[in-house]
């Protein structure tokens, strides 16, 4: 894992992207016990700023990575034997990125989605999968309650918050 969060900082340091953090099962890994993931959920904000419809572009990402000799396996691609998954933000996500906690793996410098953010992700997603990790979360890490509920409240995520609450805690 230190070597691929050496390359994804390296995208960062060429100019590829602004800025990233990480998302999904990992980012939630910073906050809770340990769990099984496969993957890396890498969120970028790309180096191009686009409007709402548009087409983001990771042809350079890609392209620059692919002449570093990793390969694609399915829908990851392979960095140092790590699948990583790289997705565009879209404006929730990159208030998430925006709001990451800097952190460091092995000596190297990363920064993780806060608990807020990835529990408002999860709710967006709303699989069952999501919604074990929103329940680990909620009972293993410190979560901000006021800033959870102004981000659930501006992406109006708040109803599918109350339908998870009913399902995990019936209230």
């Amino acid at each position: 894992m230190k070597k691929t969060l050496e390359v994804i900082n390296e995208l960062k340091e060429k100019g590829l992207i602004k800025d990233y953090a990480i998302g999904g099962a990992i980012g939630a890994l910073k906050w809770t016990q340990p769990f099984f993931t496969e993957d890396l959920d890498i969120l970028i904000i790309p180096k191009m700023e686009t409007k709402e419809k548009e087409l983001i572009m990771l042809s350079p990402i890609y392209g620059y990575l692919k002449k570093k000799g990793y390969t694609w396996k399915g829908h990851w691609i392979i960095i140092e034997g790590v699948p990583v998954d790289i997705f565009p933000t879209d404006e929730l996500e990159k208030k998430a990125v925006e709001d990451a906690q800097e952190t460091e793996y092995e000596g190297v410098k990363t920064k993780v989605i806060k608990p807020e953010y990835l529990i408002a992700l999860s709710i967006r997603a709303f699989r069952e999968k999501d919604l074990r990790k929103i329940d680990m979360i909620l009972k293993q890490a410190k979560v901000d309650k006021r800033k959870l509920n102004r981000v659930l409240s501006l992406h109006r995520l708040t109803e599918k918050f109350i339908k998870f609450r009913k399902k995990y805690y019936g209230k």
